[in-house]
């Protein structure tokens, strides 16, 4: 399965992982859109969960092997057309970093920027009520 991992999420209060990990995370369904100016329609299409650490108390956590951690980054400014200042992702623009380690820091792309993980992962099983949310 391939999940999205914010950058703002381990950033905040997520542990980082590796390609061989296993993780115990919770996982919410997306709507491929809400990624398609980020990755492009395909690969947001691809995505089939995302990871999250706020709210969502009712939701069972899975145990996952990582198997591969992809950075994903990518280009936001003002369309010409907006008539607020609010920054949106360029579509075209992304730059996909494969990396031995996710740890919510990338290093710094050429006129892009970081917003957050494709990881693809492997289901272990859905892990016991009270599980760790860390990498293990």
């Amino acid at each position: 399965m391939t999940i999205w991992v914010d950058d703002w999420q381990i950033q905040c209060c997520g542990d980082s992982f590796t390609p061989g990990d296993v993780v115990s995370w919770r996982l919410l369904e997306v709507d491929s859109e809400d990624y398609a100016d980020v990755i492009g329609t395909d690969r947001a299409a691809a995505i089939d969960f995302h990871e999250e650490h706020h709210g969502y108390e009712d939701h069972a956590s899975t145990l996952l092997k990582v198997l591969t951690v992809t950075e994903v980054h990518c280009r936001y400014e003002v369309p010409p057309e907006g008539t607020t200042r609010v920054y949106q992702p360029v579509p075209g623009t992304t730059v996909l970093v494969p990396v031995e380690k996710a740890h919510g820091w990338a290093e710094t792309q050429p006129d892009v920027q970081f917003v957050g993980y494709l990881v693809t992962a492997r289901r272990i099983s859905d892990a016991p009520e009270g599980a760790s949310t860390a990498a293990q």
